[in-house]
């Protein structure tokens, strides 16, 4: 997959969980995917997407830097949002806060076969 393609393809990826378009999310991830070396399959990523956007309705991913390098994409997204309740351990309780994710995709055939991710919990902290 030549750079500008897989870039393109995560971008849409991106739009895709912005809108919230849960039916197209089979497009862009591989039905055994890995989520920071556990397999959670396609419907355990779409269940953690969707808790996350009932727990952050405000929820919007945004790309601060991409990095391409086929099959894999390195990412920072973004956040500015306001959680309801308890979110990574922190009692935010409808709190604006502004953090980041640093996140890594492996690619197989066009579709995210393996995410890492790590999310700056203490930016997050800083704030409250």
């Amino acid at each position: 997959m030549v750079e500008t393609t897989l870039s393109t393809t995560y971008r849409e990826y991106i739009d895709c969980l912005n809108r919230q378009d849960w039916a197209a999310l089979e497009q862009f991830v591989h039905a055994e995917v890995h989520y920071n070396g556990e397999r959670i399959r396609l419907s355990g990523y779409r269940e953690m997407l969707e808790r996350d956007f009932r727990e952050i309705p405000d929820l919007h991913f945004d790309i601060q830097f991409l990095v391409c390098e086929p099959p894999r994409i390195a990412s920072r997204l973004g956040f500015n949002c306001t959680p309801k309740g308890s979110f990574l351990g922190l009692e935010v309780n409808g709190r604006k806060v502004s953090f980041a994710e640093n996140v890594f995709y492996e690619f197989d055939e066009r579709k995210i076969k393996a995410v890492w991710s790590i999310i700056d919990k203490a930016a997050i902290e800083r704030q409250l």
